[in-house]
């Protein structure tokens, strides 16, 4: 039996896997029309991710440029009965280039704001189960932040918040001003972005000054009960059926393990990747990307399959692709 995750243990009845929806609605042009494709698209990713137990659904209001989330909607119109049987993760603070300046992060109060009304507004629902700080805005006032945290909590636009991309600094700074826990921190990691093992087993080591994984971040997550959920936990499928061709040493021997595993388990190599991040006792919730029917239902045993250390460790040092200190 694998063990309660940390949203899980929060009372929020959350699947072990997510379905990211970064890839609804086609591309990311805003003036290129959502098509009756799109919407076949994202009912097929919706079959197949009820299919293998998945009720956690995770978007941004920057994803296709919003219109990920209006598919969504659509999906939601069609199916009414659904929303209430789905947790809806959305995240906002990236803005684009535009006419009143470049490429920049946001966290003032004002636009917190604005930015969950466009994605309430976007995804046809009355409230988001879970808003997050999409990635550290270095001009952040915490108390502008807590500021908006309390009129959308009040307001019941929002139920619960957590962050992105972001250090345990960070959030700790966030918390000294508002009561209002953070309760998930999205990051990337996978057998292929193995900083946030590498910090742990690097320390007083030369090979700790190049890893770029905030020193810290997992073990307060661990102590704060805060959910990990990883971001491009597949590895862009580097080990699942992608192409070997140019990869270097590492990926081959990696990919080639994960297949040996696959078929020890009797599983897919999907499942093993996901595995290899699900057996850490973090209780990591892989964020898998893929909208592809087949993929989706190709990670299916994620969830219970986990992996003994040995085989953990020789996932790992292949893919780190030098000894252990």
């Amino acid at each position: 039996m694998t063990k309660a995750i940390p949203l899980q243990r929060r009372g929020i009845p959350a699947s072990q896997l997510v379905l990211g929806c970064m890839r609804l609605g086609g591309d990311w042009n805003a003036s290129n029309p959502i098509t009756a494709e799109h919407y076949k698209e994202g009912h097929d990713a919706l079959d197949a991710a009820i299919e293998i137990g998945i009720n956690m659904y995770d978007h941004a209001d920057i994803y296709t440029s919003g219109k990920a989330e209006r598919v969504f909607s659509q999906l939601l119109k069609e199916r009414p009965e659904l929303r209430e049987q789905l947790i809806l993760q959305s995240k906002c603070g990236i803005r684009f280039g535009d006419a009143n300046g470049p490429h920049r992060f946001d966290f003032s109060e004002g636009y917190i704001l604005q930015s969950v009304d466009g994605i309430l507004e976007r995804l046809g629902t009355e409230y988001l189960d879970i808003l997050l700080l999409h990635r550290p805005d270095p001009l952040v006032d915490p108390e502008d932040v807590a500021s908006a945290i309390q009129k959308l909590k009040e307001s019941g636009k929002v139920r619960h918040f957590g962050v992105s991309n972001m250090s345990q600094g960070q959030i700790r700074l966030l918390s000294a001003y508002t009561d209002e826990p953070f309760i998930v921190n999205q990051l990337e990691m996978s057998l292929h972005k193995l900083g946030f093992v590498d910090t742990a087993v690097s320390v007083n080591q030369d090979a700790w000054r190049s890893n770029v994984f905030p020193e810290g971040t997992m073990e307060y997550c661990r102590l704060e009960n805060i959910q990990l959920q990883s971001w491009g936990p597949l590895a862009q499928g580097r080990y699942s059926g992608g192409s070997l061709e140019g990869q270097s040493e590492s990926v081959v021997q990696t990919a080639k393990l994960v297949a040996e595993l696959a078929e020890k388990h009797g599983t897919t190599k999907e499942s093993i990747v996901l595995a290899w991040l699900m057996t850490h006792p973090a209780g990591i919730q892989p964020v898998i990307g893929t909208i592809n029917p087949q993929r989706i239902r190709a990670c299916k045993d994620a969830a219970t399959l986990r992996l003994s250390r040995e085989d953990w460790y020789s996932l790992y040092t292949a893919s780190r692709g030098v000894a252990l200190p």
